[in-house]
């Protein structure tokens, strides 16, 4: 019985000391890099971003428009040699995945020049390079992955997934927040404008009766003379 115990207790925390190595490698694990950016950009106006890049390297552009307008905007790429890989109007959001053909200074611009008072908020995720294996051993590898390889891989895909879900629920959160807070606004300035109405015609009203009482005042004085 106590041989049973032990064992069972040497495994959990094998298991438990297991676990908690392929979280830590999990975690230390790098992703692709790239730059993250939200910023306003007025009507009428544009932003450039300039980014140096080798050739055959992959890169992937995401945006979205958060606030302002109709939640659109115009966005184009060119490579070094001003190439347009890239150009599309009044999108909400987007993503272009693109592999370098040259090397040199690709320049992406995001346009509100369309717009004449409409200010907006964009986001947008410019990510670079393929993601290194979580693996050390993993692009050599001639044999089948083990068991807690393959759950690994799995784990980590999965967290990745994860991350990318939580971006999107933060981008969609914070544009259903703008909205609401535009209808709001709305809401605000037309119960404003009720209350101006209803203080307008109730002052009318009361003027239209008093001026009913005068006249018939003044008829009965001329009556009796």
């Amino acid at each position: 019985g106590m041989g049973s115990g032990m064992g069972s207790g040497g495994r959990s925390g094998m298991g438990a000391a297991l676990r908690a190595l392929v979280l830590a490698g999990l975690l230390c694990a790098p992703r692709a890099g790239g730059t993250e950016l939200t910023f306003e950009l007025p009507d009428s106006d544009k932003q450039c971003f300039h980014q140096e890049l080798e050739r055959g390297l992959k890169f992937t552009l995401d945006y979205q428009v958060i606030s302002g307008g109709h939640y659109d905007v115009d966005c184009y790429m060119e490579d070094p040699n001003g190439k347009m890989i890239y150009k599309e109007t009044k999108k909400q959001y987007d993503s272009f995945p693109h592999r370098t053909e040259v090397k040199g200074v690709y320049t992406f611009c995001f346009s509100n020049e369309f717009s004449t008072f409409s200010h907006k908020t964009v986001y947008f995720d410019f990510q670079v390079g393929d993601e290194p294996p979580i693996l050390p051993d993993m692009s050599n590898r001639v044999t089948a992955l083990t068991q807690m390889e393959s759950a690994c891989v799995t784990i980590h895909e999965a967290l990745n997934t994860v991350i990318d879900s939580q971006t999107h629920y933060r981008l969609r959160e914070a544009q259903d927040r703008s909205r609401a807070e535009d209808l709001n606004g709305r809401v605000s300035y037309w119960s404003v404008g009720e209350t101006l109405i209803l203080f307008v015609v109730s002052i009318g009203q009361v003027l239209l009766l008093k001026s009913f009482f005068t006249e018939k005042r003044a008829g009965s004085g001329r009556a009796g003379t």
